[in-house]
């Protein structure tokens, strides 16, 4: 089992780029499989989420290459049917995301249940229903059997607005016929992403960054060359790291257009970010407070549909607050069980009260010490990370092949701005 031994206590420096968006990328791969010529994928991250991706779209029998470090060429022609393997699909959430291609492509796709993250229940309804809303039948019996003689154009509302949904609903209105109209669709980057490649093979889709999509339909999609945008989790993890480690780093290539609700989230925290075109330069060395809210009230850092708090930074925005003076209420709506991973910081010496499992108070600032931890999942294994390298003493985190799932080699990353993190395979 890969290990992390990390001695904290040390201030980093230096610069940093932030790895292509594993969400935007994840999706990009599961389009390639609708078009009738190759896709260059370009900034591609190399994690185990992608190459689990890619090696279930090569059991699909598509041709995959690396043409570089982080450029893929993907031929999906060969692709002959919709059946995904059962063993391959349980290793990650995003095998979801080959539902909507597939049954666009063949009109019929066989999926077993994905796996992912444990994070408590992530409910697929608002996939099923926005199939059925294109004219697809949805049986369920220990998996998804979806099957629709013809997808045909139709205006729907989604009854969530769910990423992955969206993503899926819009990948199967692109080869409906006629048009489509998505209302209170998902807009994140990476959602945007996917429309951008989308159009450049070929498709018609209007209103991206909107939560409302027109979609015209297009018999087939073509080639294209797209590069995946940057990682603004990943940017805002590196602001955590900041100001955790009392440290100033500079981000470069960072996302900034999509960077505003993560910004504003960690200057709640009193961490001082300067933007200078698309370079960051986190302040984290020096001392930060937590602004009240008017009349000296307790400030929340809440989550929401995009443009707001992303939910993949409420872990990281926990273990930066505490080493903030002051108190803030940290409120993750979207997953009832992210917040578990709160008692491991208690036993590292923060003052923290879970209060049910979307809420938690933080009071800061605290001294922590290093222990024994294990990743539950990417974020919280990340926030973890975090808090190990701003520690007195020595960590071992166990299980960090979840972390390396969505930060690509993080650990080399890091030691390039002086962190001091060794990696193990241990029994």
């Amino acid at each position: 089992m890969p290990t992390y031994i990390v001695e904290g206590g040390h201030s980093l420096s230096g610069r940093i780029r932030p790895a292509g968006n594993k969400n935007a990328a994840l999706p990009a791969i599961a389009a390639t499989v609708m078009a009738s010529e190759p896709v260059t994928l370009q900034n591609v991250p190399r994690i185990g989420d992608v190459e689990t991706l890619l090696e279930i779209v090569t059991s699909l029998g598509a041709e995959v290459r690396w043409d570089d470090q982080n450029v893929v060429t993907i031929d999906a022609s060969s692709v002959s049917s919709g059946n995904v393997d059962r063993a391959l699909s349980e290793r990650i959430r995003a095998s979801l995301l080959l539902a909507g291609p597939l049954l666009a492509r063949f009109g019929k796709v066989n999926l077993p249940p994905p796996g992912g993250d444990v994070i408590g229940r992530r409910r697929m309804d608002t996939h099923f229903l926005a199939f059925e809303a294109l004219g697809a039948s949805v049986r369920l019996a220990g998996g998804f059997e979806i099957e629709a003689r013809d997808l045909r154009g139709a205006d729907f509302f989604l009854d969530e607005p769910s990423v992955t949904a969206t993503e899926n609903a819009i990948m199967a209105a692109v080869l409906a016929k006629g048009e489509s109209t998505i209302r209170n669709s998902a807009s994140e980057p990476h959602v945007q992403d996917l429309c951008h490649l989308l159009n450049e093979m070929g498709a018609g889709i209007e209103g991206i960054g909107t939560n409302q999509l027109r979609i015209s339909g297009v018999p087939e999609l073509g080639g294209a060359t797209f590069a995946v945008g940057s990682d603004h989790i990943e940017t805002g993890s590196f602001i955590g790291l900041a100001a955790v480690t009392g440290s100033e780093i500079v981000v470069e290539g960072a996302p900034v257009e999509h960077l505003d609700s993560t910004l504003l989230g960690f200057r709640r925290l009193g961490v001082e970010v300067s933007v200078d075109g698309d370079t960051l330069t986190v302040h984290g060395d020096r001392t930060c407070h937590v602004a009240s809210d008017a009349f000296g009230a307790v400030p929340k850092i809440d989550d929401g549909p995009w443009p707001a708090f992303p939910a993949d930074l409420t872990s990281i925005a926990v273990v930066t607050a505490t080493q903030c003076t002051g108190t803030v209420l940290v409120h993750e709506k979207m997953f009832e069980s992210r917040m578990f991973f709160t008692d491991k910081l208690v036993a590292m010496g923060a003052r923290i009260i879970l209060c049910d499992p979307h809420r938690a108070v933080v009071v800061g600032p605290s001294v922590l010490q290093g222990t024994v931890l294990e990743s539950p999942d990417i974020r919280a294994g990340m926030a973890m990370l975090i808090a190990a390298l701003g520690a007195q003493g020595t960590s071992r985190i166990h299980n960090v092949t979840q972390i390396e799932r969505g930060y690509e080699r993080i650990d080399e990353r890091l030691r390039a701005l002086g962190a001091r993190i060794e990696r193990l395979d241990v029994p």
